[in-house]
């Protein structure tokens, strides 16, 4: 296949909603093709701006993950994810993402929407796809908690008023959960949906029991983004793998048992998302 746009995925994906896995390490990479090409389902790769800082640069991780999706055997996007900088959001178009998700949350309002456009509007002459947020998500950078919500008409002006290409929903979920107990109003899931013309973005996936992903879905979720449940995988069987041969000092030895990990939690992933 080849990399496309997310776009595309959503067209012709036969699911309702479509996976979009953070990659962090070139072993969650490796895993989450892997997973997509057994399931012989798209994804979307995500690479977060405090990703491309813990590497340094965009260049490594992110040339990788482009290269893992042209030659993957089913359509792959990539989305540079949570990003302000502009200047890294201009570096990662002339890399070749094919999303942005611009992350303007924290700003006011009327802030937000400014600046929204206008990076839409200029991101969209490149034929990237734009996903964005209007306030913020529970547990990003500090902030535990998933009692934001989004309001649906001011969702539906924020999208009239930016152009965006999808929309970060604040609906009970939390970034950085390590446990699948957040609650989501299924309601205004439904509500948003009726309100706001294009897809909706499910962030902090990681915390939402698989049941309530797929009624999320069904109520009008379209993309599922899962990051943190992978760092919990790899995380575990690293540490398991290191506990049961405290002697091991070649890392592949025990990266491949996380990679092989995350391969098979995605493909969990992927076949949940497939029932809904």
């Amino acid at each position: 296949m080849s990399l496309v746009s997310p776009a595309e995925l959503l067209a012709e994906s036969p699911t309702p909603a479509v996976a979009a896995f953070n990659v962090i390490l070139l072993e969650q990479l490796e895993a989450f093709v892997a997973a997509a090409e057994h399931a012989s389902t798209g994804l979307i790769l995500q690479l977060s701006q405090n990703a491309v800082r813990y590497h340094g640069s965009l260049a490594p991780l992110g040339a990788a993950m482009l290269a893992a999706a042209r030659q993957a055997d089913v359509p792959i996007a990539v989305q540079l994810d949570h990003a302000d900088d502009v200047e890294l959001i201009q570096e990662a178009v002339s890399f070749g993402f094919t999303s942005i998700m611009f992350d303007g949350s924290k700003l006011e309002v009327t802030e937000n929407v400014a600046r929204t456009a206008s990076l839409a509007a200029v991101l969209h002459r490149s034929g990237v796809w734009v996903e964005a947020e209007l306030g913020e998500i529970g547990g990003k950078d500090g902030v535990h908690s998933a009692t934001a919500r989004t309001d649906p008409s001011e969702a539906a002006a924020f999208v009239e008023a930016t152009g965006v290409d999808g929309l970060a929903v604040a609906v009970g979920s939390s970034h950085a959960m390590t446990e699948q107990s957040a609650s989501l109003d299924l309601g205004l899931v439904a509500a948003l949906r009726e309100s706001v013309p294009v897809p909706l973005v499910l962030h902090g996936s990681s915390g939402v029991g698989d049941a309530l992903v797929r009624e999320a879905c069904r109520a009008g979720i379209r993309k599922v983004n899962v990051g943190t449940r992978f760092n919990v995988v790899f995380t575990t069987a690293v540490r398991d793998a290191l506990a049961a041969d405290p002697t091991v000092v070649d890392p592949r030895r025990y990266l491949r048992v996380g990679r092989d990990a995350v391969a098979s939690e995605a493909t969990r992933i992927l076949a949940t998302l497939g029932t809904s």
